[in-house]
């Protein structure tokens, strides 16, 4: 069978599946066929020339990457996680439960990608999503897995997680090789460009993207390394979205904008198709720089999303009116919540790398897409097994203090919900995240990645936790 054709059964059959829940069993079957279909042609053009790998050095690939007019990728993790008991003088409605409880998530896609002409590329991923979350996915700012979706269930779900095209129009200024990896074809690109993403795809794949650390599938899982945590990116409630971005390349800095849908309320998963009316505008400029002889990046970032949402004032007036408990859900209204976040990267040798994160937002209403983080500091690094004859495992370590402003925190002290927030009362203390994590890689595309999280401070009441966290990581990908 040709690869045109295993693509083009493979893009037939999953889309015709779109939306079905599937047991275990067939799940698991179709999983094999797919791999099948994928990975015989892979193997047999492997076996004829020499491809470039992900994550190997452009210079080794033989073959021109133009004649590559078709890519497939595919990608599983699973994630298991306990939490011991903890201490709490009371419990509210979205509190985190304080008994001893145990989570998991799974994650199946696939990325099926077809050049269409000089410089345009398009991508398709059927994704499949299930998982149990910590008490209801409730009581924590940073929430400890980014891989559980706000919609997952004990049932397989499947659904179409990306549909985009790529256009890159060259400006000169030399060359830059680009490898084969998820959502991109191995090819050489100038390196003055300028890139347009159109379609359905994710805020986080051309934003903020932090080679130490933001990929809950292989780095960190915990919301707080995953972006700014006030960063509250339009997305649906599995984190993705229709939209557009336009990038511009130069030499030593970018800048890039974007402007996507929000959903049609607080964390749904439909999406609002007014994108004139409520969007999420997005500009992000980067400097890259040189210290001490190694690469680094400053970036900063602005964000305004705008929406029919609750101000957490206006709901304590509501509700002291009304003597009843506030509710942003009585009181939405047209508002407009605006962001910024710095940035900071830096190569440190050719086995660390580090990053720092300062962010804010206005945090007068309610979250409307991603979690309740009003203000961030936030920091770490990965280090690779280099010095200890493992090159390919990985050593994570991330802190982050998670804040609240005023108002969202009046607003839960007097005993308001939020999406995620929802004590019954606070006693406010900064929410403070330490996770670390070894990445150990047992097979060229198999990684198993044990992880530990400490919460001090959970859903930022000091009358409760702290708590802890652990679990264990499985990731295969091809």
């Amino acid at each position: 069978m040709s690869f045109i054709t295993c693509f083009q059964f493979a893009f037939s059959a999953l889309t015709l599946l779109k939306g079905t829940r599937w047991s275990a069993r067939t799940l698991a079957a179709l999983t094999v066929v797919l791999l099948a279909i994928g990975l015989a042609p892979a193997h047999a053009q492997n076996a004829g020339e020499s491809q470039p790998a992900s994550g190997a050095a452009p210079g080794n690939a033989t073959a021109d990457p133009m004649e590559d007019r078709f890519a497939f990728h595919g990608q599983a993790t699973y994630i298991w996680q306990r939490k011991p008991s903890f201490g709490a003088a009371y419990s509210g409605e979205h509190s985190l439960g304080t008994e001893r409880a145990k989570s998991y998530s799974f994650t199946s896609t696939l990325d099926l990608g077809l050049r269409l002409w000089q410089g345009a590329e398009f991508h398709f991923n059927p994704e499949v999503s299930q998982g149990v979350p910590f008490s209801g996915l409730h009581g924590l700012g940073g929430l400890t897995n980014g891989e559980l979706a706000k919609s997952s269930g004990t049932n397989p779900t499947f659904y179409r997680a990306r549909a985009f095209v790529r256009q890159t129009w060259g400006l000169g200024g030399g060359e830059e090789k680009l490898d084969a990896d998820f959502n991109q074809f191995a090819r050489t690109v100038d390196k003055q460009r300028v890139v347009l993403t159109a379609g359905n795809f994710g805020v986080l794949d051309v934003f903020d993207l932090n080679p130490y650390g933001s990929d809950p599938r292989t780095q960190f899982m915990n919301w707080s390394s995953l972006t700014h945590g006030s960063f509250d990116y339009p997305a649906d409630a599995r984190g993705y979205n229709w939209g557009v971005s336009l990038e511009y390349v130069g030499d030593g800095w970018s800048a890039r904008f974007g402007h996507f849908l929000q959903p049609l309320e607080s964390n749904g998963l439909k999406l609002d198709t007014r994108m004139f009316e409520h969007y999420g505008d997005i500009l992000e400029l980067e400097k890259r720089y040189t210290l001490a002889g190694r690469p680094g990046a400053a970036r900063l970032l602005l964000w305004r999303n705008k929406a029919k949402m609750g101000k957490f004032s206006d709901a304590i007036a509501f509700g002291q009116a009304n003597n009843v408990t506030p509710d942003v859900a009585d009181v939405r209204a047209e508002h407009a919540k605006v962001g910024v976040g710095i940035t900071l990267l830096q190569e440190v040798n050719d086995s660390l790398g580090v990053f720092f994160r300062a962010n804010m937002s206005d945090d007068k209403t309610e979250t409307y897409a991603f979690t309740e983080i009003g203000k961030q500091i936030a920091g770490g690094g990965t280090l690779k097994g280099t010095s200890w004859g493992r090159p390919n495992d990985e050593l994570g370590v991330a802190m982050a203090v998670n804040m609240l402003r005023s108002p969202h925190r009046d607003y839960l002290a007097a005993g308001g919900l939020g999406a995620f927030l929802g004590d019954g009362a606070l006693r406010y203390g900064p929410e403070q995240v330490l996770e670390i994590y070894y990445s150990l890689a047992l097979l060229k595309y198999f990684s198993v990645s044990p992880n530990f999280q400490y919460i001090r401070n959970p859903g930022y009441n000091r009358d409760r936790g702290p708590a802890t966290f652990y679990g264990v990581r499985f990731h295969a990908e091809f």
